[in-house]
C-alpha cells in the first residue's frame, strides 16, 4: 500500500502537456502580431511614398496652371481639360486619403489608385505637349500679325502722306480763291474763318458774305475731290468755336448750341452747293478750345471761329 501511494505522488509531479501547447500558441500569436505590425509599417511606408508622388504631381499641376494662364484663346480647350484633370486628381486624392484612414485598406486598392494617378500623369503630359504645339502656332501667328501690322502701318502712313498732299493743294488753291485776308488764315492743318466773316453776332445763319466765301470753298473742294483717289476715304470736318462770353437766348441756351448750330449751318450750305454729305462732318466745341488765352476784344474775336480740316475717316 505504501508503494502504491509513492507511485501516485510521482504521477502528480509530472509537467502537464497542455502547458507546452499553450506556450506554442502564445508564440504563434506573438508571431502573427509581429507580421501584422510589419505589414502595417510597410503599408504606411507605401502610403508615404504615394504622398510624395502626389506632392510632386500637385507641383507639376501648379506649373501647368501657370502655363495655362498665359495661353491664348486657342488653348482654351486644353485649359478646360487640365482643370478637369486637376478635379479628377483631387477626387483621387480624397479617395486615397479615405483608403489610408481605413485600417482595412488593401494593397489592391492602393495599386488601383496608383494606376489611375499614373494614367492621369500621362494625360497631363499629353496636355503639356498639346500646349507646346499651341505655343508654337501662336508664335507663328504673332509673327504673321506683326508683319501684317507693319504693312498696315506703312499703308496708313502712305494714305496720311497722300491726304496731306491733297490737303496742302486744297488749302493752297483755297487761299488763292479767297484772297489774302486777315480774318481767314491757315493754322497748322486747318483753314480758320473768323465767325464775323460768316455769321452775324449771336446768329447761326450764314450772311451774304459768308455764303459767298462758302460757295468759293465748295467749288474748290469739288475740283480737288475729283483728283483724290477713290481709295482715300476723306472727310471735310467743320468745327464751330465761340468765345467765353456766355449766351442764353430762346434759340441758343448756351455756347454749345451756338457753336454746333454754326458748324451744322456750314455743312448744310456745302451740301446745297453739291458737296456729298458723306464727305462732311460737323462738331461744336463751345468756348472750350480757345486759340487765344486773352480776355480782350481781340482775343475773344480770335476764339470766335469756324475751322475746316481735310481729314481721313
Amino acid at each position: 500500500m505504501a508503494l502504491s501511494r509513492r507511485g501516485y505522488r510521482t504521477e502528480l509531479n509530472v509537467w502537464p502537456g497542455w502547458v507546452d501547447g499553450l506556450s506554442s500558441l502564445i508564440i504563434v500569436v506573438i508571431f502573427v502580431l509581429m507580421v501584422f505590425v510589419v505589414a502595417q509599417a510597410f503599408l504606411q511606408q507605401q502610403l508615404a511614398g504615394r504622398d510624395r508622388s502626389l506632392v510632386e504631381l500637385n507641383h507639376r499641376i501648379f506649373e501647368l496652371s501657370q502655363m495655362l494662364g498665359k495661353e491664348r484663346e486657342t488653348s482654351a480647350s486644353f485649359r478646360v481639360q487640365a482643370e478637369n484633370a486637376v478635379a479628377k486628381l483631387n477626387e483621387l486624392t480624397v479617395a486615397r486619403d479615405k483608403a489610408a484612414e481605413s485600417a482595412n485598406a488593401s494593397a489592391a486598392e492602393v495599386q488601383q489608385l496608383s494606376q489611375q494617378i499614373a494614367d492621369l500623369t500621362a494625360s497631363i503630359q499629353k496636355l503639356n505637349d498639346a500646349l507646346g504645339a499651341a505655343d508654337v502656332k501662336a508664335q507663328a501667328q504673332s509673327t504673321t500679325i506683326e508683319a501684317l501690322t507693319q504693312k498696315l502701318n506703312a499703308a496708313l502712313a502712305e494714305k496720311v502722306s497722300e491726304l496731306a498732299r491733297y490737303r496742302s493743294e486744297f488749302f493752297g488753291r483755297l487761299r488763292e480763291v479767297l484772297g489774302d485776308r486777315k480774318d481767314i488764315r491757315i493754322v497748322g492743318d486747318r483753314f480758320v474763318f473768323q465767325s464775323e466773316v460768316l455769321f452775324p453776332s449771336a446768329s447761326a445763319t450764314l450772311g451774304a458774305s459768308g455764303e459767298e466765301q462758302m460757295a468759293k470753298l465748295a467749288r474748290t473742294l469739288l475740283e480737288i475731290s475729283k483728283t483724290i483717289p477713290p481709295g482715300l476715304n476723306w472727310v471735310l470736318r467743320v468745327d464751330g468755336h465761340t468765345d467765353r462770353v456766355p449766351i442764353h437766348t430762346a434759340e441758343f441756351p448756351n455756347n454749345w448750341a451756338l457753336s454746333t448750330a454754326r458748324a451744322t449751318a456750314v455743312v448744310e450750305f456745302l451740301i446745297e452747293q453739291g458737296v456729298p454729305p458723306e464727305r462732311l462732318a460737323a462738331a461744336g466745341f463751345a468756348e472750350y478750345q480757345p486759340v487765344d488765352p486773352g480776355t480782350d476784344d481781340a482775343a475773344l474775336a480770335h476764339n470766335r471761329r469756324i475751322e475746316l480740316k481735310l481729314d481721313q475717316r
